[in-house]
């Protein structure tokens, strides 16, 4: 792959403040994770999302971790989450010694299908005093945890009209979905808890990092005491529990101020980035892109299609060997959380849509600054590989 020609799929944006905050860190020496920054981080993300406690975490997954510790996941409890979606937060499920049961993705919205989680709650689970169980196995059902992919929102409506109902906590994986509103409210606000995360190629990043965000303050309390090894005494090194070295560093976090700072020119980039691959796309026999929900506005954090291979000519990988070869990198969707080894032996609801959006999707290129001339070589590269198959197919029917 020529390298002075590479498109790549996702890279930061480093445009703002970003060195100017990092040196006044260097310069006052608040490196580690105490310090003025991680303070305006946590304060700012909050009032972006319009809410009053934001807990700054090491990474997503820490997030994700203390976030279902906090509101109240046990082992042996049952957890709903999204099949279709990056290992973090099954395996967060899995670290308290709780059971995920995988939720299939909707045809449509590629998101949680809320349909399946409804179906399980009534056919297989009862409310107790304790709170609901499954009939079959007495396990509790403690919280459902919906991951909002490639940057677009779950229909959160009815999956919080059944929570109501059979009394389960609302985690949000946001990681994907900064800047992403649901029927006009941030997606992040919805639930009991949110987790996002700063990972290089996300909408903003402080290289890792995450945020765990909750209107609940004796929830934020328990998560920023959990993320700072459960310290007791502000001067004596007392501990009262089991915590975690899970806080962002001061230097990371003035990263996220900076970026923070560019989240609108972001996301308008995103949008116009994913409008002109739908225009540019139009019209492909066996190729459709993600497309948004009418109660939704996405982050479009990344921007995907999904191939045919029947009618297209060739399947998701082909092309995705076909662009690489071009110079371009584009990534498959994360296989199905049933089909990955260290969650096989857990409980599917369905299954068949995450498969097959597993064996048909790719993200094409959407880093922030992608340009129109190298998003539209982008296009021209799937063009060609489109009429390459085409005009061999031509050529084999004359022959």
């Amino acid at each position: 792959m020529p390298s002075d020609h590479t498109i790549p799929l996702s890279v930061p944006v480093l445009t703002g403040n970003e060195w100017t905050y990092v040196k006044d860190c260097l310069e006052s020496k608040w490196l580690s994770s105490a310090g003025p920054f991680v303070d305006r981080f946590e304060a700012e993300f909050a009032a972006r999302l319009g809410i009053d406690h934001a807990v700054a975490t090491v990474n997503g997954t820490a997030a994700l971790h203390v976030a279902l510790q906090v509101v109240g996941v046990r082992p042996g409890d049952v957890v709903l989450v999204s099949d279709l979606t990056f290992i973090a937060p099954v395996n967060a499920i899995r670290y308290l010694g709780a059971e995920p049961v995988l939720v299939d993705a909707a045809p449509d919205t590629w998101q949680m299908d809320v349909d399946r989680v409804a179906a399980y709650l009534d056919g297989c689970c009862e409310r107790t005093q304790g709170g609901t169980v499954e009939r079959a196995t007495g396990r509790r059902v403690k919280a459902v945890l919906p991951v909002y992919i490639l940057g677009h929102p779950v229909d959160m409506e009815p999956l919080l009209a059944l929570a109501r109902t059979w009394d389960l906590v609302v985690v949000e994986d946001a990681t994907e979905a900064l800047g992403a509103r649901y029927r006009g409210r941030p997606a992040g606000t919805l639930g009991h808890i949110a987790c996002f995360s700063f990972n290089g190629n996300k909408v903003i990043t402080t290289g890792g990092g995450g945020m765990i965000a909750t209107p609940d303050p004796a929830l934020a309390s328990q998560a920023r005491h959990l993320t700072t090894q459960a310290k007791a005494d502000p001067v004596e090194y007392v501990h009262d529990a089991v915590g975690y070295n899970y806080r962002l560093p001061n230097v990371l976090a003035a990263l996220g101020c900076a970026q923070l700072e560019d989240l609108d020119n972001r996301l308008v980039a995103k949008r116009r980035i994913a409008d002109h691959y739908a225009k540019g796309l139009a019209g492909i026999d066996g190729l459709s892109l993600m497309t948004e929900a009418p109660w939704a506005e996405s982050a479009c954090w990344l921007s995907a299609v999904r191939v045919d291979g029947d009618r297209f000519g060739m399947d998701s990988r082909a092309l995705l060997a076909r662009l690489a070869s071009d110079g371009i990198q584009a990534r498959p969707l994360w296989e199905p959380m049933h089909r990955s080894v260290p969650h096989r032996s857990c409980r599917v609801l369905g299954g068949g849509t995450a498969d097959r959006l597993f064996a048909d999707a790719l993200s094409l290129p959407s880093s922030p600054d992608l340009t129109p001339d190298a998003q539209d070589q982008v296009i021209a590269a799937v063009r060609t590989a489109e009429n390459t198959v085409r005009s061999a197919a031509a050529e084999g029917l004359r022959a």
